[in-house]
């Protein structure tokens, strides 16, 4: 059988890739059944909270939270807007789509967090971790979605797995910005204190560093909350599901109602994580500009 030109230059890089994920598959089976338990036992626990109390429960309790962050604005905005998506019959694909969002963002920031610590730290990390992240954002969410799918099986886990990976870049970034950000003189001031390098990091740095870590918290819900299509085309449910469905069908009513469903919760998360933003800067910022307790230590 002759070669061509195509054949002789080819790299088989997806072969690679397909017998390392087969490698990982049969080498590590435990340990993703042991993740895929943790991710599913998480995921029915905020569901069940969310979808067995009664909607206007839920409602009262989503709209003081919004009203104790931000402003009685939200607040009543919350109501009205949790009204509609109930008026539309897709409130239980709402709270469905809500844990997801919920569960994905907390294991997104739980990883961004230390990782972008770790890089505003060592030159080193961080020119390994940005080219990482780099491709974890720009590489389509199906492409990852497969090996997603054969370690994790079909449901809510690979669609939380699709979520931590597409979302968590912004964290890392935001995160390592703005303790980069951080005044040299201010740190120096520390150090002069005596003050060890994890206090620094406690007292000074994270304190001064609140603004840019927050935008990089909301960042990753909004992101969370960009990959519910995602999600519900690998059985994960709730309104993503209904996306799906609507675009086989080319049901445009269904579609418009699930999508203007996830747009009513992505402003209510938005402007509930810029309202808890806000809180943590105004309380953090104070105790960062202040010496007194490094001082004391030493004395």
């Amino acid at each position: 059988m002759s070669l061509t030109s195509n054949d002789l230059f080819r790299l088989p890089l997806g072969r690679w890739v397909e017998a390392a994920v087969d490698w990982v598959t049969h080498s590590f089976t435990g340990l993703f059944t042991v993740i895929r338990s943790l991710f599913l036992a998480l995921y029915d626990a905020v569901d069940w909270a969310l979808v067995t109390p009664p909607f206007w429960a839920v409602i009262i309790v989503l709209a003081t939270l919004a009203w104790y962050l931000s402003s009685w604005k939200l607040g009543l905005g919350t109501v009205l807007g949790l009204l509609l998506v109930v008026s539309l019959n897709q409130w239980a694909n709402a709270m469905h789509t809500l844990a997801l969002v919920l569960v994905a963002s907390a294991i997104a920031i739980a990883l961004s967090l230390p990782l972008g610590i770790w890089a505003a730290r060592s030159t080193v990390a961080s020119r390994v971790i940005r080219p990482i992240l780099d491709l974890m954002q720009t590489m389509p969410a199906f492409v990852y979605l497969i090996p997603a799918l054969i370690l994790f099986r079909v449901g809510v886990v690979p669609g939380i797995v699709a979520t931590v990976i597409f979302a968590m870049a912004p964290g890392v970034r935001l995160t390592e910005l703005g303790i980069r950000s951080v005044d040299r003189e201010v740190v120096e001031a520390g150090q002069a204190f005596g003050a060890s390098p994890g206090r620094i990091l406690r007292q000074i740095q994270l304190p001064l560093a609140m603004p840019s870590i927050m935008a990089g918290v909301n960042q990753v819900i909004m992101l969370s909350l960009s990959m519910v299509v995602i999600a519900g085309m690998v059985g994960a449910g709730g309104l993503g599901n209904d996306v799906v469905a609507s675009l086989q069908t080319i049901d445009v009513a269904l579609g418009f109602e699930a999508g203007i469903s996830v747009v009513i919760l992505a402003i209510v998360l938005d402007r509930m994580t810029a309202g808890l933003g806000a809180r943590v800067v105004t309380t953090g910022q104070p105790a960062a500009s202040s010496f007194f307790p490094l001082e004391k230590e030493n004395t």
